[in-house]
């Protein structure tokens, strides 16, 4: 918290409310409905777009709950749309340093989270360098699962492949030292962009710590960004599936746009249709 700050409580929570009511359903990719009296989003809604429990955003609108994290109110941000200036204004509210220096790191800009909401057959991600699922369409959710905004490293696609063994179980076992050669080699590329910085620093202690294969992969030194590649998906409700993933940088250089799309003549995309119509099934990977 910078010196001087404090969370103004009545102050966030007036501004999370009328952010939320500015936000309309078909623009998050929500149906409106007959019976929505709700101005914009329900509390609920936003909840769930920023992957925080109903209970916890609740208690920040009626000014009792605790103070956001920064990762949480990156999450809010993105869920309610909000510009490059507003971002900062909810830090500042919520007694936090805004971002520094450009409109990147966590924040995925309205264009690019209008631009997944209007591709619902096609599975879409939006990464940051290091790997943190910063946004995704609720196809790609469906396929890929959800992340966690509330630990550490919950939506960091490196740390879920090495520390959680069920992420693995989406992908052929025959194709796993692959998977794990690509996301080191792309982490070492992004952590040699980032010289010095702390955040990539932790990442890399932590998985060291964590994963003794990480640690031997990191030593060989490899790198290679990842900009395409064909991927084998394991899906518990549509079966065993192959994607092409092309990676775009965004904008803003350190954010990268990943669709997967299928091979022609696979029958992938008619599985993806099966898929956006039996809804989000409980299923993890990595992306």
């Amino acid at each position: 918290m910078m010196l001087g700050m404090t969370i103004d409580r009545a102050g966030l929570a007036d501004f999370l409310r009328r952010s939320r009511e500015r936000v309309r359903p078909r623009d998050v990719g929500l149906p409106a409905g007959p019976r929505r009296r709700t101005p914009g989003l329900r509390r609920e809604e936003v909840a769930q777009l920023a992957g925080m429990s109903a209970d916890y955003y609740i208690r920040l609108e009626q000014g009792r709950g605790p103070q956001p994290s920064p990762q949480m109110l990156a999450a809010l941000a993105r869920a309610l749309r909000l510009s490059s200036d507003e971002r900062d204004h909810l830090h500042v509210l919520a007694g936090r340093r805004p971002p520094a220096g450009r409109i990147s790191g966590d924040h995925v800009s309205p264009a690019l989270l209008h631009l997944l909401d209007r591709l619902p057959a096609t599975p879409v991600q939006v990464l940051g360098d290091l790997g943190d699922v910063l946004a995704q369409n609720a196809m790609a959710e469906a396929l890929l699962g959800g992340v966690c905004t509330v630990s550490e490293h919950g939506r960091n696609v490196v740390w879920r492949w090495f520390t959680d063994p069920a992420q693995r179980a989406a992908y052929p076992a025959d194709e796993h030292d692959h998977y794990s050669r690509l996301h080191v080699a792309d982490l070492r590329a992004a952590v040699g962009r980032r010289m010095g910085d702390p955040v990539a620093t932790r990442l890399v202690e932590r998985l060291r710590k964590a994963s003794d294969e990480f640690a031997g992969l990191w030593e060989l030194h490899e790198v290679a960004v990842r900009r395409a590649s064909r991927m084998r998906l394991v899906h518990p409700l549509i079966g065993e599936i192959e994607l092409d993933c092309q990676v775009l940088l965004a904008p803003e250089g350190d954010q990268r746009v990943v669709l997967c799309t299928p091979p022609a003549g696979s029958g992938t995309a008619e599985r993806l249709a099966l898929l956006g119509v039996v809804g989000n099934g409980q299923f993890g990977a990595t992306g």
